[in-house]
């Protein structure tokens, strides 16, 4: 019997520099909002039928509000309309935003591997934008978003 086959797409969320910045961090990324998000940019650009194919194997596996990183998990047939898809997401909620894709691979482990690497180098570039307004609260947080990744499973 032939295992299921995924795609794991590692990606991170930025405000819109074209956008005015309405505020001092106005995006609160929840696995809800950005996989609300991707599901109408999938309805509007591909149909009920895109929609209906493609949520058979889609998922948020692991989403850091800190980072702005999420992780999702497509089928092998799905995953570049899904892509295609997220690419053209231009919001979350009323913020504008760009969505970029870090890494795709096949298995979780490696997405795992990728994810971990990607986090901690965001988390440090974090640190040193915040500088001493760091809070011990964020940096429990952030561990916690690492433990996650580590215990990611298909």
């Amino acid at each position: 019997m032939v295992g299921f086959k995924n795609r794991y797409m590692v990606m991170e969320v930025f405000l819109d520099p074209n956008k005015g910045n309405l505020g001092d961090d106005p995006i609160v990324i929840t696995q809800f909002n950005i996989s609300k998000a991707i599901k109408d940019s999938i309805l509007v650009n591909f149909g009920e039928c895109g929609l209906a194919s493609s949520l058979g194997s889609f998922q948020v596996k692991y989403v850091n509000p800190i980072t702005k990183l999420f992780v999702i998990r497509a089928s092998r047939e799905e995953y570049q309309k899904i892509w295609s898809a997220i690419s053209m997401v231009r919001s979350i909620g009323n913020c504008p935003v760009l969505i970029n894709l870090l890494d795709l691979s096949g298995s979780i482990k490696a997405c795992k591997v990728a994810a971990l690497k990607c986090d901690e180098l965001k988390f440090e570039q974090y640190k040193l934008m915040v500088g001493a307004r760091l809070s011990a609260d964020v940096t429990q947080h952030m561990q916690n978003c690492l433990e996650k990744i580590k215990i990611l499973e298909h």
